[in-house]
């Protein structure tokens, strides 16, 4: 493995653990035994509900090529995933409102174990069947746990602040520790064990199956909406309501569509930037760098929430510029860099200043997720929680299922400048967000609920 590569990884893993241990009081939230071990439980069963998840992201691809399918049929069956998150995932995940926020994390359990199962078979029409699951299950991991948490939260009497503390740990190990843990561990499984593609699903379900217990065994249900109406178009239309009437709420769902949006397209297009021409480079490793870089981000964020100053709604305009710019590196080296045109070999120079420009949008993306979930925990309505955050993920999934369906129509240069644009406009929004924070928050639910859009006039 090239030098390059050691020395990012390296450099990322020295200052995060210099972050870490560098904390002092002002950078650390006194908080009291009760909370800490309500975290800890939280924490334990959501990075195993990320392991689940992790473990079989590298592999979903290269199983399905090993069942001999085509580019074309994989990505119909990636598309399905999308597609019935949208769909099927905002109904189900609504649900939690209504009929419990634990019982949807045992829902989603149970949906993600019968996707993995699913991937035994060689069949198609089996396999669209379990990305149908997989679709469902995502929307339910997105929502219902922090929906849980949020609300447990305040019930149990924590403090608002404390709250901060769970996120940024919650991304730091489950979408950090965890995922580059996950990358090893499955590696293991498939390459040394010569177990096959499909152990990495058996001991994903396996991670899922003891998550669920922990929840069965220690998690209280807590709702949303606990009125007798137990409708769901009523509860659709005033989360709809809800989101029109309340500029703040739009625009985190606009700002949280933009960005997811970009980072899910990043995905698709880091590998074919890095290797234009068929370039040797080690995929597993350069995932754990990023994972690297988004821990990094993560443990940036916690020190920045467990300060009254900046507001996240203020950094995080910051955080947004600096991601685009990351983004534009693709298109700047592509002007600038002359390009080689001989296949194979190692990494090019374009290449190491891209990666680099990767990871800083990887740290960027580390710093979204605690930030992104504080701001909603303090905009989104209690009683409505997991249907607007659903909604919030309708806009993120039809954009993703059009840059699949298009993913060879455009030069990757193009792909890149649009994720820029919409990261830089997601940075405007955030400004408009940090200007009208200050307004008291929206009316009582009950009276959003059972307005009639058609016939009142939507605040502006």
């Amino acid at each position: 493995m090239e030098l390059f590569y050691l020395v990012v990884f390296g450099a990322l893993g020295a200052v995060v653990a210099a972050s870490e241990l560098s904390k002092n009081s002002k950078d650390r939230i006194n908080t009291s035994p009760a909370f800490n071990s309500f975290k800890n439980n939280y924490l334990v069963v959501y990075s195993l509900m990320m392991a689940g998840d992790w473990l079989q992201g590298p592999y979903v691809y290269y199983l399905y090529s090993t069942y001999g399918f085509g580019k074309g049929e994989i990505g119909q069956l990636f598309i399905a995933g999308f597609g019935s998150s949208m769909l099927f995932g905002t109904i189900v995940g609504s649900l939690a409102d209504k009929q419990g926020r634990s019982r949807a994390c045992v829902t989603y359990c149970i949906t993600y174990i019968l996707s993995c199962i699913t991937k035994h078979s060689p069949q198609y029409k089996v396999l669209m069947i379990g990305r149908v699951l997989g679709g469902i299950a995502t929307s339910l991991l997105f929502s219902a746990f922090e929906s849980w948490l949020v609300a447990e939260h305040n019930k149990r009497g924590f403090e608002q602040q404390w709250l901060s503390l769970t996120f940024s740990k919650a991304i730091f190990l489950g979408n950090g520790l965890v995922a580059i843990l996950s990358g090893l561990f499955g590696n293991l499984l498939v390459d040394s064990l010569s177990l096959g593609p499909v152990a990495p699903f058996d001991a994903a379900a396996c991670f899922l199956a003891i998550g669920m217990a922990i929840i069965l065994s220690s998690w209280t249900e807590n709702y949303g909406d606990t009125s007798e109406n137990k409708d769901l178009l009523t509860q659709f239309r005033g989360a709809a309501v809800a989101i029109a009437s309340d500029e703040k709420i739009a625009l985190l769902g606009a700002i949280q569509s933009l960005f997811e949006g970009s980072m899910y397209t990043f995905v698709f297009l880091w590998t074919p930037a890095l290797s234009p021409n068929d370039e040797d480079i080690p995929h597993g490793f350069i995932f754990a760098t990023f994972m690297l870089a988004s821990m990094l981000g993560s443990s940036l964020a916690s020190r920045l929430l467990a300060r009254s100053s900046p507001r996240v709604e203020s950094y995080m305009q910051i955080v947004f510029v600096i991601s685009s710019a990351s983004l534009l590196l693709p298109i700047l080296t592509n002007f600038l860099v002359a390009p080689s045109k001989l296949k194979g070999g190692s990494i090019s120079f374009a290449g190491c200043l891209q990666l680099l420009g990767f990871c800083t949008f990887e740290a960027c993306v580390g710093i979204f997720w605690p930030s992104i979930m504080k701001m909603r925990s303090q905009y989104i309505p209690e009683e409505a929680r997991s249907t607007i955050m659903n909604f919030f993920r309708i806009p993120l999934n039809i954009f993703v299922c059009i840059v699949l369906y298009n993913v060879d129509a455009f030069p990757i240069t193009v792909m890149f400048g649009m994720c820029s644009i919409f990261l830089f406009v997601a940075s405007i929004l955030q400004r408009r967000l940090m200007a009208i924070s200050d307004r008291p928050k929206m009316e009582n639910w009950t009276a959003m609920k059972e307005r009639d859009p058609e016939a009142e006039p939507l605040n502006d």
